[in-house]
């Protein structure tokens, strides 16, 4: 994943020099400013609006917040790269205890680590992690990273910078715009449609009773009657989404190490039969496949990652191509 921030920045892979001094850059700056945590202290039920308000409230710690001069935004860029992670893992505390009447814990970043071997380090009580498990998340963060400037958040950065407005109110608009569970929220619509499928359907190893449900999700018959099967269809890719296959492969493996085949596997049926239901009853040229939200949610899961993060992780993987 910091190999993808540096080709965001600066449009070209880094060498192994580059990368291991920009890696050292990261780890130095992921610790929020002294006393952050006591000015932002009032919880919010939902992580993605007390992330958009910490990247707000950086401005008052930031001499040169509204110096837009190249080097002055790259600095500020790298800054908010580094700090959104213990932002999210902060929010998420801080909700834990307020909202959900559970203990709360802060860790301090480590020195040497990755991004996603800082979330999980920061995240879990333990502090423990497998490499497979740090691999996983960082190749979660890799394929969530921004594809190109017409998806809903990107946009919103685009025509808030526009305006002249400082780094810090255009990145916490995106976080709002990829709030929207049109937009960033689909990875959990994936999940609860996966478990409502697994609640609702006898068998769900037959086909045929798969795809007969899936029938009456499209009709709006079952589910939460929106129409939709969450997991496909995409503006841009219409044949295949490759960031779908690379983490339904890396999936597999964890998935069947950890108990999670049933549900795994139920994916991969959606997967091969959604497009043939999807043809049948729209009666149209339009194919779909599936996408990246598919199999991420699962991965989270696996993780043990909370279902109020699944955004929030989005828009960590997101904001190196907002800065950019």
């Amino acid at each position: 994943f910091e190999e993808v921030i540096w080709l965001l920045l600066f449009g070209s892979l880094p060498t192994q020099e580059q990368l291991d001094d920009f890696c050292e850059i990261l780890a130095e700056h992921r610790a929020l400013p002294e006393g952050f945590m006591d000015t932002m202290n009032a919880p919010s039920p939902n992580i993605m609006n007390k992330m958009a308000r910490s990247v707000l409230s950086m401005y008052s710690y930031d001499e040169h917040a509204d110096d837009l001069s190249l080097p002055n935004i790259l600095t500020q860029s790298i800054n908010l790269i580094a700090e959104l992670p213990t932002m999210m893992v902060n929010a998420y505390q801080m909700k834990r205890r307020y909202y959900d009447k559970q203990s709360m814990f802060f860790h301090m970043p480590k020195p040497g680590q990755s991004t996603a071997e800082h979330i999980l380090s920061t995240y879990r009580p333990d502090q423990k992690f497998t490499h497979e498990e740090a691999k996983l998340l960082d190749m979660c963060l890799l394929v969530h990273a921004d594809h190109g400037g017409g998806n809903c958040s990107t946009f919103t950065t685009r025509v808030l910078s526009s305006s002249g407005t400082d780094t810090y109110a255009a990145i916490s608009a995106a976080i709002g715009a990829l709030k929207g569970p049109k937009h960033g929220g689909a990875n959990l619509k994936v999940m609860h449609q996966l478990d409502y499928i697994l609640e609702n359907v006898e068998n769900p190893t037959n086909d045929d009773e798969v795809r007969e449900f899936l029938r009456k999700i499209l009709r709006k018959e079952r589910g939460d009657g929106s129409g939709l099967i969450y997991g496909m269809g995409h503006a841009v890719y219409t044949m295949s989404d490759p960031r779908a296959q690379i983490l339904k492969t890396h999936a597999k493996s964890l998935a069947y190490k950890k108990g999670y085949d049933e549900e795994y596997e139920l994916l991969c049926s959606i997967e091969r039969l959604a497009p043939q239901v999807f043809a049948e009853e729209k009666h149209g040229p339009k194919k779909v496949c599936a996408n990246v939200d598919l199999f991420s949610g699962l991965i989270y899961r696996m993780l043990g990652i909370s279902e109020d993060l699944y955004t929030p992780l989005f828009a960590i993987a997101r904001v190196p191509g907002w800065c950019a």
